[in-house]
């Protein structure tokens, strides 16, 4: 029985961690867009508290200097009134220099039951059929019920000086800790996505 606690156990951390990342659900890109390489985008998160969207901003902006790309985060250029008038908020975009403008909104997240089936090993107590009596290896079927968070984002990027949507995604982030502990990622996962269709300079 201790081999089969420890193997649940293994498998359990296995699958946790497994789910704790960030994958694209759909994405979309105008092909008819030729404006080229964006090099400064003002990050722009939507909804949630306040304090969590400056971290956010904060960390995704960090993320794109990194690769290359000038950035800065929305709340440095845009008061709270500025976020509720579009006059407002296109001013502060075109006085901030940028030429992109990604907006990041958390739409969603909801938690989800997985049901699972598997064969692990055990021991036990076999006699008769011509062998001595003892401990033998057999298999049993375990059911294991999981319970995990998807958080459902969407970001969408935005040529400043048109206006223009050019770049947009949802996303899906599985068992999420905090918004300082995720952006990372999930700012590298759009950063490639991006710097794939042409759409941020930088080093590569």
């Amino acid at each position: 029985m201790i081999l089969l606690r420890t193997a649940l156990t293994l498998l359990t951390a296995l699958q946790l961690a497994a789910c704790a990342s960030t994958a694209i659900r759909s994405a979309w890109f105008d092909t008819s867009y030729q404006g080229g390489p964006l090099k400064k985008i003002a990050v722009v998160g939507v909804g949630g508290q306040a304090v969590d969207r400056r971290v956010f901003e904060d960390a995704f902006a960090q993320q794109l200097r990194a690769a290359g790309v000038d950035a800065v985060p929305g709340y440095t250029i845009l008061s709270d009134a500025a976020r509720q008038s579009e006059t407002a908020f296109n001013a502060a975009i075109q006085g901030s220099g940028a030429d992109g403008v990604l907006i990041v909104e958390l739409l969603s997240v909801d938690t989800r039951t997985r049901i699972t089936t598997a064969m692990m090993p055990s021991s036990a107590f076999r006699q008769g059929w011509g062998r001595a009596p003892g401990f033998a290896p057999t298999w049993i079927e375990t059911q294991q019920v999981r319970q995990y968070d998807v958080a459902r984002v969407e970001a969408s990027l935005y040529e400043a000086r048109s206006r223009q949507l050019i770049w947009a995604a949802s996303t899906d982030t599985f068992n999420p800790t905090s918004v300082a502990r995720e952006t990372p990622g999930f700012a590298d996962l759009i950063i490639r996505e991006l710097r794939t269709r042409g759409l941020i300079a930088g080093a590569t």
